[in-house]
């Protein structure tokens, strides 16, 4: 069963070789200690250590090996993250260690966390962290000396905690935002060619049952003659007025709606009769007519589309040859006095 989203990583691929390379800076760094210091004082010492430093090469392998989608979905990261500081902190009790580069041994499972989990998993992580301390540094220095470590080192790791957490939610909120602007035409809000193209590549190529993959064009009449007359501004709230009438006639859970450019918008409908799309089509050109465009100085302007339909059955035509099936329909439609529905020949 896969963990809640907000113990999961942001970017499960970048958070594994992150992980890893963590481990591995950790384990060099125990390598380093164990031959001098609180980490080198006794033999039972210098055996956990080398035993630490193995089970973080064997946890770095397995990471590596192991597929970051899946690893994720099991809640490994934070697991990882927790591991880290309890392994931490439990070497500093072993060596009676209590400096502050012991103690700094917390930070780094809990900055990894900060940097690449999700809040949930950074405050679990954090919060296991400054309990582990709190729990481990009174048992080696004395009481007075003991509270200011815990605090500072407390204070520390928090704020440093939060502050890449909150960096992290900025960044993913700006990488959404942009991927959304590479989909989404924002003037109408329906997604861009680019999105229209792998819909229709899958629908083609994929089962579409008995009833096919229907696409429909549609241009707004003399849109030319609106942006001259009435100016730009009014020519964007008629692409707008158009882009709404379709969301409500035609369902987006149904269908994708498109603005392919210009005054120029499609419709795919997979899974969808000839007569049905030729019904919607109609039922689209049928509104637009009733429903004029109010202007700003509160006047109305009648509009009307012209529609071309194609439709496919079993993959019978690539998706340039299906675009162009629908594009002649729509041609047609316009050279035949516009304000009308064509439909491709099957």
């Amino acid at each position: 069963m896969a963990v809640p989203r907000g113990l999961r990583a942001r970017q499960p691929r970048a958070a594994a070789r992150s992980l890893v390379l963590m481990i591995s800076v950790s384990a060099l760094v125990l390598a380093i200690v164990s031959t001098f210091g609180a980490n080198a004082a006794t033999t039972l010492t210098v055996v956990v250590t080398w035993g630490a430093i193995a089970f973080l090469v064997a946890v770095a392998v397995a990471i590596r090996s192991g597929d970051p989608g899946r690893l994720d979905r099991a809640g490994v990261f934070p697991a990882v993250g927790v591991v880290g500081v309890l392994l931490a902190a439990g070497m500093n009790l072993l060596t009676q260690d209590a400096s502050v580069g012991a103690q700094a041994f917390l930070s780094f499972p809990v900055l990894w966390a900060a940097s690449h989990l999700r809040r949930t998993a950074v405050v679990v992580v954090t919060t296991v962290a400054v309990l582990g301390n709190a729990l481990v540094v009174p048992q080696l220095l004395p009481w007075e000396v003991a509270v200011s470590d815990v605090l500072l080192t407390a204070t520390v790791l928090t704020v440093a905690a939060f502050m890449l957490a909150r960096a992290g939610s900025v960044q993913e909120r700006l990488v959404r935002a942009l991927e959304q602007q590479a989909t989404v035409d924002t003037l109408t809000g329906l997604v861009n060619r680019r999105v229209l193209d792998d819909a229709l590549a899958g629908a083609l190529t994929g089962p579409a049952g008995d009833d096919g993959t229907a696409l429909l064009l549609l241009d707004v009449d003399s849109f030319k003659q609106i942006n001259d007359v009435h100016g730009h501004p009014v020519g964007d709230d008629a692409l707008v007025h158009l882009a709404g009438i379709i969301r409500r006639q035609i369902r987006s859970g149904d269908a994708v709606l498109s603005r392919l450019g210009g005054d120029e918008l499609a419709v795919l409908l997979p899974g969808c009769t000839a007569e049905v799309a030729v019904a919607r089509a109609e039922s689209v050109l049928e509104t637009v007519l009733s429903t004029p465009l109010a202007l700003p100085d509160g006047t109305l302007l009648a509009m009307s589309v012209s529609v071309g339909v194609a439709h496919c059955r079993d993959g019978a035509l690539d998706r340039r040859a299906f675009y162009a099936a629908a594009d002649q329909a729509l041609y047609r439609a316009k050279r035949g006095g516009r304000g009308r529905v064509e439909v491709a020949p099957v």
